[in-house]
């Protein structure tokens, strides 16, 4: 019976168990789904059906390499509306960082465009919209533009699926590159040899060597002696950006007209008018600092000294004797109480009173 028992208790419990992992799929499974678009926004509401894709090629079939390099995960296109009439096209493509969003925005970005206040970064050109936000890069374009769209946008972007951890970290390549004399939005992001290519970036790949996973940041430039591209090369470690280095210096391409130095992990290349003192003063205005972070003590304070390391011992220790002192008398009042008003019933059972005796006063050594 006892054994019965136990074995319809195991099933309980197996059934309760794969129950339970079977709950947890599904939940997982609903928060994978999570759309990116929202259903409404700032008065648009969602028309029609939403398209969703997961492959690069489908999401941009002249650039899927590039795609693939920023960490595309998935896209939704839909159509909005309002009362008044107004039609909205928004396509919101999803990565797997905010690095990648940043990159992809920086190569969808054309020059021609004007900065706006939307999301993380965003640039418009006349119906045309693209910001990002996080790890989610969005391109709407307007049938006719208001004096809101950009408010509505606004609105659009903080109700957008959020990066969490290190993939909402951002690129901190950015905060190298000189502002002064910059092109606006000439900047580009970029992470893989396709995209190099796509962008037309003068820096050859082999010398770039992607297999040591580097990241690469152009931006152009109008001095008083003519248009410079700078290009920043970040390696894992000032080791890698090293033997970069020399190899870009034993190539010749010196000689074509790029120049080249490094700072920390950094190697910095420069194109154009490079003889003049204005790009002599742009390649040399970049300089890696790292940051370092001292949190160790330095020396041992009062506070841990080895006498108050003892006291706080003998301290724990009458702590727990007077704790075990009070449960005792506790618990022993209680038993007192019990077997008072209770006897009989709970701790003075016969069954647990019972003594063993031993009749050895017959001087047989046997017991009775």
């Amino acid at each position: 019976m006892l054994a019965l028992w136990h074995r319809n208790f195991r099933m309980k419990q197996l059934l309760k168990s794969i129950l339970l992992v079977l709950w947890v799929a599904v939940f997982v499974s609903a928060a994978g789904a999570e759309n990116i678009l929202p259903k409404s926004f700032a008065g648009w509401t969602q028309t029609g059906e939403v398209k969703t894709v997961s492959q690069p090629e489908l999401a941009d079939a002249a650039y899927p390499g590039v795609l693939k390099e920023y960490g595309f995960t998935d896209s939704e296109t839909a159509m909005y509306t309002r009362q008044d009439g107004r039609k909205l096209a928004i396509k919101a493509a999803q990565f797997k960082d905010a690095t990648g969003a940043y990159g992809a925005f920086t190569f969808y970005r054309d020059p021609a465009m004007r900065a706006e206040q939307i999301g993380t970064k965003s640039a418009s050109a006349n119906q045309r919209i693209l910001f990002f936000r996080s790890n989610v890069l969005v391109d709407a374009t307007f049938d006719r533009v208001s004096g809101m769209s950009a408010a509505e946008l606004r609105e659009l972007a903080g109700m957008l699926p959020e990066a969490r951890g290190i993939a909402a970290n951002l690129p901190n390549l950015p905060e190298y590159l000189p502002k002064q004399e910059a092109v606006e939005n000439s900047a580009k992001y970029i992470l893989g040899p396709q995209a190099l290519a796509a962008t037309k970036t003068p820096l050859p790949a082999e010398l770039v060597g992607f297999s040591n996973e580097p990241e690469i940041l152009t931006q152009n430039y109008l001095t008083s002696d003519g248009p410079v591209t700078l290009m920043l090369v970040q390696y894992p470690t000032p080791q890698i950006a090293i033997d970069r280095l020399r190899a870009f210096q034993g190539s010749g391409d010196e000689a074509r007209g790029l120049v080249a130095r490094r700072t920390g992990p950094i190697l910095l290349v420069e194109v154009g008018k490079v003889g003049s003192s204005d790009a002599k003063a742009l390649l040399t205005s970049v300089n890696y600092e790292a940051e370092v972070t001292w949190n160790e003590a330095t020396s041992i304070s009062k506070r841990d000294s080895i006498g108050n390391l003892l006291l706080a011992v003998f301290g724990l220790i009458g702590i727990l004797l007077v704790f075990g002192v009070i449960f005792g008398v506790f618990f022993g009042g209680i038993r007192v109480l019990m077997t008072r008003y209770f006897p009989g019933t709970v701790f003075d059972l016969p069954e647990n009173v019972e003594i063993l005796q031993l009749h050895l006063d017959d001087g047989s050594g046997t017991n009775k």
